[in-house]
């Protein structure tokens, strides 16, 4: 067992509180990484909230370096890593490039252990959950497997990179893997967090002739300029709908990162004939959509996780886009000590900023 400090939700409805934990080493195909680096995502706030198995260990952004490796696993210690969510590599969709919705994508991300339902952490010698996306970051160190643990073609700064394992890639990638834009084409992204400006930057990437965000937060309006929107909407100032049909009189593609009902029936109505809607957000459960608009318009609705992605092979391309300066992602994280886990918390909860990065002792 090796020592760690981790952020751990010890009752329901609290904040995750910094203690010290232990880790087991890696066994099989797993790895033991050293956390530099790990985002706060809407995710692990919506999820800690009503998570069942306490005490728990949350975070899905983890960059880092391999200390220790299992018998079986692919990277080796010393690689620089990004984790990302875990998929089995057996199922047919595993097998077909698409993990992103691997069969036993439940057990392996959500459960709160292991794949063999083991503890990979203790507090006082009493076994907690961990596993979270396959990996638990909001640690020290993390346990993950070969699958789940992203090899790095170059160095990259772990706050810039550890972003890369969910929101940047859910962003990215449903622009670039999903809609597959054409350089004429029109796009609208409603909601400008992490996953939303990164959907802009992918827009930009695919040199979308027109991109609009749509926010009620003006710095993020203002972000979504920088990373290049061509025009931002406030919703609470005007009809967004109506506003984007003045701009585009119907638009290729509609991504909503908010599954409000109000937004995902104005998404609908901004799409011209055989557009598409890309459902990125877990907000509300259901929504009511126009079906005979969806049939006699020939729209389509896509759900889309994790940005469609194969993680081994699309965040290194990610990486290189970064390096080209396509994808400047230090414009939208902001960067606390691990020690100061309890105000980034608070931050992310209160969208008081886009990307909360916890830097540990590791990197300065």
């Amino acid at each position: 067992m090796l020592n760690a400090r981790a952020a751990v939700v010890l009752d329901a409805g609290a904040d995750p509180q910094l203690t010290e934990v232990q880790i087991r080493e890696p066994v099989g195909d797993e790895v033991l990484v050293r956390i530099d680096a790990v985002g706060i995502c809407h995710t692990d706030v919506s999820v800690a909230g009503r998570f069942r198995k306490l005490p728990m260990v949350f975070g899905h952004e983890g960059a880092g370096t391999i200390v220790q490796a299992g018998p079986d696993a692919t990277p080796r210690v010393g690689d620089q890593v990004v984790l990302t969510f875990a998929s089995c590599g057996e199922c047919p969709n595993c097998r077909s490039d698409a993990p992103a919705y691997c069969e036993r994508s439940t057990d392996l991300n959500m459960r709160g252990s292991r794949r063999d339902e083991s503890a990979a952490l203790h507090r006082d010698g009493v076994p907690i959950g961990g596993g979270f996306f396959g990996q638990s970051s909001f640690c020290t160190y993390a346990i993950a497997g070969s699958r789940n643990a992203v090899v790095l073609p170059e160095p990259i700064d772990p706050a810039l990179a550890a972003p890369l394992g969910c929101s940047v890639q859910t962003g990215v990638g449903a622009v670039l893997n999903v809609v597959a834009p054409q350089p004429e084409d029109a796009l609208v992204v409603f909601g400008a967090g992490a996953v939303g400006l990164s959907a802009v930057m992918g827009a930009r990437i695919a040199r979308c002739r027109t991109i609009i965000a749509v926010d009620p937060i003006a710095q993020r309006r203002m972000l979504a300029t920088e990373l290049g929107a061509t025009a931002t909407i406030d919703p609470t100032a005007s009809d967004a709908a109506a506003a984007v049909l003045e701009l585009t009189g119907g638009v290729a593609a509609a991504v909503d990162t908010t599954a409000r009902p109000d937004v995902l029936a104005a998404a609908v109505g901004v799409l011209r004939e055989r557009g598409t809607l890309v459902l990125l957000g877990l907000g509300a459960l259901t929504a009511e959509l126009p079906v005979a608009a969806i049939m006699g318009r020939g729209l389509t609705v896509r759900g889309v996780v994790e940005g469609d992605s194969d993680p081994q092979a699309f965040i290194p391309r990610l990486v290189d886009l970064h390096r080209r300066g396509e994808l400047p992602l230090d414009t939208f994280v902001s960067r606390y000590p691990f020690d100061d886990f309890g105000r980034a918390w608070a931050a992310a909860k209160a969208a008081d900023v886009v990307k909360p990065v916890l830097i540990t002792g590791a990197v300065s």
